[in-house]
């Protein structure tokens, strides 16, 4: 008799323990198909993180050392590259240009120069260049690196800048080189950035005076 009494009551009990477990646990959903799990997954312990190297390094730019001349012909006027005009203000009474020095190191070209504004308004605002001349092929010149553009009405002043591989082109008989990527990227104003070929003045000799008896 308790016998039978034990198993009504057990088959009594196994249901309502089932409806608290389907209680207490949450509910399926698509994004979470099964209950989370009593205890979360052991780990292995890893390397120490300091000290790592960038991932991007084995994948970046590999370094110039030497600048690829496949037109002579440009690579000559290039060299005289003198100045800089900047077309923001160039049209603007009292705007002057800016300097710029074309550089060879061994076999490697490099290229740096700054313009500072003084028509009247723009004082403070500058241009400037810094890179490395990666090719220079008929009409085109590349060049690794920067141009920054300081305008105080964009970004409150903070220099905007073009970067990476630059690419100058000239046309015809033309003596000036202008940066295709000349948009500024701060207010999408055509900069109109130009390197200018400036004939060197050539030294006459002086010729021998007679002495006088």
């Amino acid at each position: 008799m308790n016998r039978l009494i034990s198993t009504i009551a057990l088959l009594f009990l196994i249901p309502g323990v089932a409806a608290a477990q389907q209680q207490q646990q949450p509910p399926a959903t698509p994004m979470y198909p099964a209950p989370p799990p009593q205890q979360a997954p052991t780990v292995q312990q890893g390397a120490p993180t300091s000290g790592l190297a960038s991932p991007l390094a084995a994948t970046g730019q590999a370094k110039i050392d030497r600048t690829d001349i496949q037109s002579d012909v440009e690579a000559q006027l290039f060299i005289d590259a003198r100045k800089i005009v900047w077309g923001r203000y160039a049209k603007i009474k009292g705007a002057k240009s800016g300097d710029v020095a074309v550089t060879k190191q061994g076999g490697l070209w490099t290229i740096k120069g700054r313009l500072d504004s003084v028509a009247p308004g723009t004082e403070g605002d500058w241009t400037s260049i810094d890179g490395v001349v990666e090719r220079i092929s008929a009409g085109v010149v590349q060049i690794r690196g920067e141009v920054a553009f300081r305008v105080a009405k964009v970004e409150k002043g903070t220099p905007c800048k073009v970067a990476g591989t630059l690419t100058f082109r000239r046309s015809g008989k033309s003596q000036v080189w202008r940066l295709a990527e000349g948009d500024n990227p701060c207010d999408g104003t055509r900069e109109a950035f130009d390197l200018v070929y400036e004939k060197p003045v050539e030294k006459k000799p002086v010729p021998t005076q007679p002495k006088r008896g």
